[in-house]
């Protein structure tokens, strides 16, 4: 049972500790770096000596790594497929045609994919076999290695595979050349010694200076059909910090109150609002990132939501929370995040297409 007292002891134990202590940790020594720093890089940085042959590897292949892996590294019934889909072309070119051209392979293979033999090699060393990892010596990986370069034609029969020949068969990798590595995530030089550094990075951002949103929410959602599958989550959750659970026995978003517009002869909604009063706001608020005014870009057109929602009595509602809560399925699997809009914004937009058409 809980004891108070015993949690209590243990506390003023802990801050007596604390407040004799001078800091806390210490400058870890060079064993115990060490001992983690075991990676081994694509420029081969961290690969220990030592050498192993095809026929070692075979042994130790069968006895610790076949149970999962099949005999000849083809089985997918444990994990995916190791060796296959890969030939002798694709290893003078460099780049494997079957990855590039979808043939008739039912999954991409490791042979298939890798682009580095040292991310092999490491991963060998620091995970495998699954049962005992980094119980394997340096040598018996360099042996796995050969026997898996060798069931993919890399290597013959009777190689010895070591760091002081690795180099060599990474230079015929079945998909060497199917890795960029022009990029600032990879610094220095690419392994053919042409420099990789790159002026501009994968993705850029830049500091907003002007027109911010104000406090944008990130939000999470859940279908309208599954929002009672486990009952309240509000009611599962604590009431402090910052996971308190969704209350799902309310709907998803609440209805924005939008004052009717006047009927026109046709009897169809017309807030008089134009496109060219609109357009500012959709810029302001990104919209115009994926939808354009006639045009189907990432989402449908504007002309096209006018169209689908005209003969909606509640359209310019509904709408206005589909704008604000976002979604997906209403025109295709890719999804609308929620817009951090004010419900004014939003309901400015929503009764701009619920007019029924666009100019």
């Amino acid at each position: 049972m809980f004891n108070s007292k015993y949690v209590i002891a243990l506390l003023v134990a802990l801050v007596s500790c604390v407040s004799q202590a001078q800091g806390i940790g210490r400058t870890a020594t060079p064993n115990e770096i060490k001992a983690w720093d075991i990676d081994v890089r694509p420029d081969f940085k961290g690969l220990p000596k030592g050498a192993g042959t095809v026929a070692q590897g075979e042994k130790i292949w069968e006895t610790q790594c076949a149970s999962c892996h099949g005999t000849f590294g083809e089985s997918n019934s444990v994990f995916f497929q190791l060796v296959g889909y890969t030939n002798k072309k694709d290893v003078e070119r460099g780049n494997t045609a079957t990855l590039q051209l979808g043939h008739d392979a039912p999954a991409r293979t490791m042979t298939m994919k890798l682009p580095t033999i040292s991310t092999l090699w490491d991963y060998i060393n620091r995970a495998m076999p699954w049962t005992a990892p980094k119980s394997l010596k340096p040598d018996e990986v360099y042996a796995v290695t050969a026997f898996l370069m060798n069931l993919a034609e890399v290597v013959p029969d009777d190689f010895v595979l070591s760091d002081k020949n690795i180099a060599e068969v990474q230079k015929r990798l079945p998909n060497r050349n199917g890795m960029t590595t022009k990029h600032v995530m990879w610094p220095g030089k690419e392994m053919n010694g042409v420099d990789g550094l790159q002026a501009k990075p994968d993705t850029q951002g830049s500091s907003c200076v002007k027109n911010c949103r104000v406090n944008p929410k990130v939000v999470s959602s859940i279908p309208a059909y599954a929002m009672t599958a486990h009952g309240n989550l509000a009611d599962q959750n604590r009431t402090w910090g910052s996971i308190v659970g969704l209350d799902t026995s309310k709907p998803m978003v609440e209805e924005v109150v939008v004052t009717a517009a006047p009927q026109t002869k046709q009897g169809k909604a017309s807030s008089g609002i134009k496109t060219a009063d609109i357009l500012p706001l959709l810029q302001k608020n990104t919209c115009t990132a994926c939808h354009a005014v006639s045009t189907k870009v990432m989402g449908p057109s504007f002309k096209d939501v006018a169209k689908k929602y005209s003969n909606r009595s509640d359209a310019a509602t509904y709408l206005a929370g589909k704008i604000k809560a976002g979604g997906a399925g209403a025109w295709g699997s890719i999804p609308m995040p929620p817009m951090a809009l004010s419900d004014a914004e939003s309901t400015k937009i929503a009764q701009w297409l619920s007019q029924g058409s666009v100019d």
